[in-house]
């Protein structure tokens, strides 16, 4: 059920930017409302995967494949219409990518990204990473930018405080960036452990 949710959530991503090249307020706001889902979602497949005992490896690897694909998306859409500037998807999809490729590695060594057996070392690392707070300010931040880069854009809506909830908004992203590069570089500078096994296991 967990796998489920996830890949589920992951073909409704893409589905709702699809929407988004479709300039009206009736479209934007089915948009805004079906991202707060995808958003529920993100943390619902976790739940239920703990809850009825599901967790597993690729279960994990699934949820981070499928979480970089709702993010990549949504970055990537936000900037093809012009909302953002091309340097926010392109920080944090190479982030992605040397990540992702660093765990898979950690991955083939019996390490996961989260939980008990983390590939995460220190305690500093562990904290950046892996807890719980980081990946919740991290989730919180990424959620109110989608949401809102929306909502500021719904065709012919104006609402009070426009300039407020617009800079907040653009804060939101920012911030996030800041988020996804400081909790990259524990991954890459924990690594170098692996790298050297990796070699030894080459040369065997």
């Amino acid at each position: 059920m967990a796998n489920f949710i996830t890949i589920f959530r992951t073909i409704l991503a893409i589905a709702v930017v699809s929407l988004l090249f479709i300039k009206n307020s009736g479209v934007y706001w089915s948009a805004f409302v079906l991202t707060i889902v995808v958003i529920w979602m993100d943390g619902l497949d976790g739940y239920i995967a703990r809850k009825f005992n599901e967790t597993s490896k690729f279960g994990a690897v699934l949820d981070i494949i499928g979480d970089r694909v709702v993010e990549n998306v949504y970055w990537l859409v936000f900037c093809a219409l012009g909302w953002i500037p091309f340097w926010v998807p392109v920080i944090v999809i190479t982030r992605g990518i040397v990540t992702d490729g660093l765990r898979s590695m950690a991955l083939s060594q019996g390490y996961t990204a989260f939980g008990s057996s983390t590939m995460m070392q220190s305690p500093i690392g562990k904290f950046i990473v892996a807890s719980n707070f980081s990946r919740f300010s991290y989730a919180v931040f990424k959620a109110i930018a989608f949401a809102l880069l929306i909502f500021i854009n719904i065709p012919n809506f104006s609402y009070p405080f426009e300039g407020i909830v617009s800079h907040f908004a653009y804060a939101c992203v920012y911030l996030s960036v800041v988020f996804c590069v400081v909790r990259g570089l524990p991954v890459i500078l924990e690594s170098k452990q692996f790298i050297e096994l990796e070699k030894q296991n080459e040369s065997i």
